[in-house]
């Protein structure tokens, strides 16, 4: 399932996931991204509050919500954590602030985001990824 497309499951166990690690670090931006047609996704998190310093931590946070997710459809070792400041996590919060307030995610094929030219991204809405939304 994983080098396929994104499916819907993906999508919401991905968000149900984000939700949990906000509580943990706030989420600048979330999304999934896919850099070769024959490639896994990769759910990326990007904080203000993950540096050098703690990413070991932010991984042990990452294993233990999603152990207790227990959710078929969401594989932790398919999570990258990365730093609001990432060049990556730079090109998608720009993105957002092309549709400020906007509850509809963005999706991009064939898009050159940070030092990676992904095959295709799905960025959850700033708006709504996690503050409650399902």
């Amino acid at each position: 399932m994983d080098q396929g497309p994104l499916v819907t499951e993906k999508i919401e166990s991905g968000a149900v996931f984000v939700r949990e690690f906000d509580k943990f670090k706030p989420v600048r931006v979330a999304f999934w991204l896919k850099e070769k047609e024959d490639s896994y996704w990769y759910l990326y998190i990007a904080s203000e509050q993950i540096d050098d310093t703690n990413f070991t931590l932010a991984y042990a946070e990452v294993t233990r919500i999603g152990l207790r997710l227990n959710d078929p459809n969401f594989n932790l070792l398919r999570v990258k954590v990365i730093g609001a400041s990432d060049p990556i996590a730079q090109d998608i919060a720009a993105m957002q602030s092309q549709f400020p307030g906007s509850q509809v995610p963005i999706r991009r094929k064939r898009v050159l985001v940070g030092r990676i030219y992904a095959s295709e991204i799905y960025v959850y809405p700033s708006s709504s990824m996690v503050v409650g939304s399902s």
